[in-house]
């Protein structure tokens, strides 16, 4: 997509988030902070919950919240952590050079939270794909927790609350986001329609959400992408448009960084289809498989048919799509060599 994403142009306030029970416990929130684990199933809308709190808890959002995504850092390199705008501040050359990458990445968690609040009493240090944490560095979290308790929210987002370990759990009020209902996304997909003018139909906008399977941040950009195709959503634009969604061509660029070797531009794309373009796991699987058909033969298709039927079982289990997918990005790297 060429125009700025509606998840972004259109980003919910509390009282728009379609769950009532989620807009209820952040209000409570907002009265009383405290830590928080915020669990849901993908495109649930998680993220755009947590980013409304800190919008109507800090004056100054962007200086008194930090993101992390768990995914992202624990599959980059010493070097692409240490050189990422939000974290270089913390991580002199140094530091680089006599730390692990563990030791780096529980030093930048405990710097971000370490830092005196812009405005307010409290900054909030946000950990999201916490899924993917391992048990070491939840350990090494929880201390910076205790330490930094008093001026410092730490709120974690997960697909899987029981990978996180016992005491960040009791340390952390849950909040259960549920996916939204077709009538809920409709509402969604209705606001969002409405302030961009476009043309639609209650039988395009029903047939997008209906689509998007609860995935609310699937569903918004399926309707912009149906937008941007046809200058309007109507149930023949829809159809149209998300029946012949043409990821070939990024997952072919994405294919060829895997096999030169070039495995943060094939992340990168990756990163690209998940996030950015609200792609699921399993849809990007799919996408892999039907250009590696075309692409490999013999025992190195056979291979990687099986290594996609072991990554469409972790997939299943709600554990990361992005370091599942970088597995068998890895293996077709091999496979090109």
């Amino acid at each position: 997509m060429e125009e700025p994403l509606w998840t972004a142009t259109h980003a919910p306030t509390i009282d728009e988030l379609p769950q009532e029970d989620v807009r209820a416990n952040l209000r409570r929130v907002l009265e009383e902070p405290m830590n928080l684990v915020v669990h849901g199933p993908p495109g649930s809308g998680k993220t755009a919950a947590i980013r409304a709190l800190t919008r109507e808890a800090h004056d100054e959002p962007d200086a008194d919240r930090t993101e992390i995504n768990v995914a992202d850092v624990f599959d980059a390199t010493k070097k692409e952590i240490a050189e990422d705008p939000r974290f270089s501040r913390f991580v002199d050359a140094q530091r680089r050079r006599n730390s692990s990458k563990a030791d780096l990445i529980n030093h930048v968690v405990k710097e971000s939270a370490s830092y005196s609040p812009a405005t307010g009493a409290y900054k909030t240090v946000v950990l999201d794909n916490a899924e993917g944490m391992r048990e070491d560095f939840q350990q090494a979290l929880r201390r910076v927790m205790e330490q930094y308790h008093e001026a410092t929210q730490f709120v974690i987002a997960t697909r899987q609350p029981s990978a996180l370990i016992a005491p960040i759990r009791s340390r952390c009020y849950p909040i259960p986001v549920r996916s939204p209902t077709t009538e809920e996304v409709i509402a969604v997909l209705e606001r969002i329609l409405d302030r961009e003018d476009v043309p639609a139909d209650a039988n395009g906008i029903e047939f997008v959400a209906g689509a998007a399977g609860g995935n609310l941040r699937e569903a918004i950009l399926s309707a912009q992408t149906t937008y941007e195709a046809a200058g309007e959503v109507t149930m023949d634009a829809a159809y149209e448009t998300l029946s012949d969604l043409d990821t070939d061509e990024r997952v072919e660029e994405m294919l060829d960084h895997a096999e030169a070797g070039e495995f943060t531009d094939a992340r990168s794309t990756l990163d690209d289809l998940l996030v950015d373009d609200g792609y699921s796991g399993d849809e990007v699987l799919a996408g892999i498989l039907d250009v590696a058909r075309s692409r490999y033969a013999g025992a190195t298709l056979a291979d990687v048919h099986r290594t996609a039927g072991e990554i469409d079982a972790d997939l299943l289990e709600g554990t990361s799509d992005r370091i599942h997918l970088s597995h068998l990005l890895a293996q077709l790297g091999e496979a090109g060599e």
